[in-house]
């Protein structure tokens, strides 16, 4: 069984995708790190983050492995991921890397921008979460002061609202519902109810 969960930033996706690995007791890939991880080994090597020559080449060469968490988050990775995430060259090195976990025994858990329409077209179950903007920057506002961040929320949705654009407009596998993914918004839902509403959708998609 593979479930793909996909929305925009800080729309709770990371946390589904995370609760219903841990249910159904499957692997969980959070593909967004893997293009954080492009953007990290980037800015390490002091290349501009628009050089695609130099991203394509990185993409063949990172070990996934040797990225401590800690350094792939943060605003400006999280700025830096969305630009290299745009470039066609990064997206069709990653394909082979997202399918293979996605290939498991037993099926994944996955989540990002373009898992049921590019990644895993035969998904079991698509989900797509989303929420306002508004609330999502102050969920993101939230998570970057927590870890000592100096932002402001007007900031925050000023970038959330670039990186929508950015996501969304792109010519290689643009941000959008796959046409058999059931939308989800999670404005106004706290994370307990979330996770019942997904199981719901996943169970009525294996039952069905």
């Amino acid at each position: 069984m593979v479930i793909a969960v996909d929305g925009p930033a800080a729309s709770g996706k990371g946390t589904l995708a995370r609760r219903l690995a841990a249910h159904y007791g499957l692997p969980y890939l959070d593909t967004g790190l893997l293009y954080r991880m492009v953007a990290r080994a980037m800015l390490d090597a002091g290349h501009d983050i628009r050089d695609a020559p130099a991203a394509a080449a990185i993409v063949g060469s990172f070990d996934q492995d040797a990225f401590p968490e800690e350094r792939l988050r943060g605003r400006e990775i999280g700025e830096a991921a969305s630009v290299v995430a745009a470039m066609p060259a990064v997206r069709t090195g990653l394909l082979a890397r997202q399918r293979h976990f996605a290939g498991q025994p037993g099926g994944a858990v996955l989540d990002g921008r373009d898992i049921g329409t590019v990644i895993c077209p035969q998904a079991s179950a698509k989900l797509f979460v989303t929420a306002t903007p508004e609330v999502r920057a102050a969920r993101r506002f939230k998570e970057l002061t927590g870890r000592g961040e100096v932002v402001t929320q007007e900031a925050i949705l000023a970038d959330i609202r670039r990186r929508d654009a950015r996501d969304s407009g792109r010519s290689d596998a643009p941000l959008k519902a796959a046409d058999d993914a059931i939308l989800l918004d999670t404005s106004a839902l706290g994370i307990d109810e979330v996770l019942a509403a997904a199981i719901r959708i996943v169970e009525s998609r294996r039952a069905g």
